[in-house]
C-alpha cells in the first residue's frame, strides 16, 4: 500500500521520473505472492492499481543502493538497523511515520504501524490513514534532497570539469513484513539514475 501511495504522490508532485519507490519484506514467507486483496480493494477506491505487485524479500545490497529506507513496523525497524552493515546504512533507515508531523518528534517505538493482515477491512482503512499522514512529509524530504543535489551538480568538479548535468535519481524503498509473513515497500525512478542503471551515473534510492 505504501509503495503505491508514495509512487502516486511523487508522480503528482512531478517527480515520477526522478524517484524510484519499491518495497520488500524481512522474510521470504510471502515472496512471489500478489498483494493482499483487502489492501488491493482499498487502493482501488483511490484509483491505485496493484495487480502487478509481487512480494519479495529484502536484499542486503539495498542498504547501499537505496538512499532512504522506510520501516513501517517497529520490529522491522529494529531488524533493519541490526542488519545494517555500517553507519551510512544506519543513517538511511527511518520509520515511515517519522514524517508524520504529529509523530515527527516521537520515539520510533511510538511510530509503528500495526500489520492489518491479522485484522479486517477497518484495519486496512487505518493503515491507509497512517501512511497517508506521512506521505506529504516524505515527498518534501525528497524534493529537498533533489534540490540540494541539483545545486551540487552545478558546481565544477575538481580539475574544472562539469560534475554532470543530470542529478542522480532517488530510490525509495518501503520495508514491510509481518511475523512469519512479509509485505512490501517503496520504489520510484528518475532520469538521474536507476539502481540497476548500466551507465556511469549513480542511483539515489530510498527504501
Amino acid at each position: 500500500m505504501a509503495e503505491l501511495m508514495l509512487g502516486a504522490a511523487f508522480a503528482e508532485a512531478g517527480l515520477g521520473d526522478l524517484v524510484i519507490v519499491d518495497s520488500a519484506g524481512t522474510t521470504a514467507y510471502e515472496a512471489g505472492h500478489p498483494i493482499d486483496p483487502r489492501a488491493a480493494r482499498k487502493l482501488t477506491t483511490h484509483n491505485l492499481l496493484s495487480d502487478r505487485h509481487v512480494a519479495r524479500e529484502w536484499r542486503p545490497e539495498w542498504y547501499t543502493e537505496r538512499h532512504l529506507i522506510l520501516a513501517l513496523d517497529v520490529d522491522h525497524y529494529g531488524w533493519l538497523r541490526a542488519s545494517a552493515p555500517d553507519d551510512q546504512a544506519l543513517s538511511r533507515i527511518r520509520m515511515l511515520r517519522s514524517f508524520d508531523p504529529a509523530l515527527a518528534d516521537g520515539d520510533p517505538l511510538e511510530q509503528g504501524i500495526e500489520d492489518p493482515w491479522y485484522g479486517g477491512h477497518d484495519d486496512f482503512e487505518a493503515v491507509w490513514d497512517q501512511v497517508q499522514a506521512a506521505v506529504p512529509g516524505i515527498v518534501r524530504y525528497v524534493q529537498d534532497a533533489i534540490a540540494q543535489d541539483s545545486i551540487g551538480q552545478d558546481a565544477p568538479a575538481a580539475g574544472g570539469n562539469d560534475a554532470g548535468s543530470e542529478a542522480a535519481p532517488v530510490r525509495i524503498d518501503e520495508h514491510r513484513a509481518r511475523n512469519g509473513k512479509r509485505h512490501s515497500h517503496l520504489a520510484g525512478s528518475s532520469p538521474l539514475h536507476n539502481v540497476q542503471v548500466q551507465d556511469s551515473q549513480q542511483v539515489r534510492s530510498i527504501s
